[in-house]
């Protein structure tokens, strides 16, 4: 059996530092972030998706067409990445709109078919699944089976429904991304094992992310379950120099205690040269244990899953 390592990587403007969408942060993104996320990949000839915001897409085309000389799936985070546009709030008409335009402006920048997403902060709603399949989309990557955030992140209550969701990739139901179906989209989920599997959490706890990918090995060794891990190479650049100043989203003062303030201050530990060295451990630890990296795309399409939707 081949075991599989997914990585994903999530391409957007947000500052982790000042916790809030920033023009500048996208440029960091795209001079400093970038470059060194793809050195790496480059330097274990691994093939990943990132799923770029159609925003940061149309401010720095340059980002997109960058991936494509290293054979990255290019695929779809959303249109915006603001907190009004989360696809647990929009309704199916905005949802279709902010999919086909994300879809457009990075199939016109890579000339190549857009076929995978991910919602930003893995937020959806029932509408997600029936606005990716009129948006002709046939790959979504926004349900972390047994996670648990609630209060930590926003749509916390509606994202218990990971606790339920299959942890093996899936055909959806066209109703829902969280139940098994047959007229869906090809789900791929996030690992998790309560606490996510991914660089937040790697740079917040590394000790605890090593635990989890063993656990997460040893699962796949049983069950042939991919890895698929969450980057974003807005955690590869340092902004520490500029004074820090947390944007708050949340009128609540509780939830914006949890959601902005304490929450960014966990997730400013080890940004920078120390988040990617803590991400080369991540993939060496793979390396050695002689899992195969490909894109989510190639998974689904060698996998069969792509097959079943086309043939439905």
């Amino acid at each position: 059996m081949n075991n599989f390592c997914l990585l994903s990587n999530d391409v957007e403007t947000t500052s982790i530092w000042h916790n809030a969408l920033r023009d500048e942060t996208g440029l960091k993104v795209l001079k400093e972030g970038m470059p060194m996320l793809l050195d790496l990949y480059e330097k274990y000839n691994i093939k990943s998706t990132f799923f770029f915001t159609g925003y940061i897409a149309k401010l720095y085309p340059e980002i997109v067409k960058m991936v494509l000389p290293f054979g990255h799936e290019v695929a779809s985070h959303g249109l915006s990445h603001k907190k009004e546009h989360g696809f647990d709030v929009m309704p199916l008409n905005m949802q279709i709109h902010h999919l086909k335009e994300s879809k457009k402006i990075l199939e016109d920048l890579s000339g190549k078919e857009v076929v995978s997403f991910r919602a930003p902060a893995l937020r959806v709603n029932g509408d997600t699944s029936r606005a990716l399949l009129e948006s002709n989309y046939k790959i979504d990557s926004s349900i972390a089976s047994q996670r648990f955030d609630l209060f930590m992140s926003f749509g916390g209550l509606k994202k218990l429904k990971w606790l339920f969701a299959p942890r093996l990739p899936y055909i959806s139901k066209e109703s829902s991304l969280f139940s098994k179906g047959q007229n869906g989209i090809v789900e791929v989920p996030v690992s998790a094992m309560i606490l996510p599997y991914l660089s937040t959490t790697m740079r917040i706890f590394p000790k605890i992310t090593s635990y989890q990918r063993r656990f997460l090995a040893f699962e796949t060794e049983r069950s042939g379950k991919p890895i698929v891990f969450l980057t974003h190479p807005n955690e590869f650049i340092d902004e520490r120099e500029e004074n820090k100043i947390i944007n708050k989203r949340s009128e609540n003062p509780l939830a914006s205690f949890l959601q902005d303030t304490l929450r960014s201050k966990l997730k400013s530990k080890n940004l920078g040269v120390n988040g990617i060295k803590l991400y080369e451990n991540q993939i060496e630890f793979f390396v050695s244990q002689g899992f195969n990296f490909c894109t989510i795309k190639e998974y689904c399409s060698n996998s069969g899953l792509l097959e079943r939707t086309e043939n439905k």
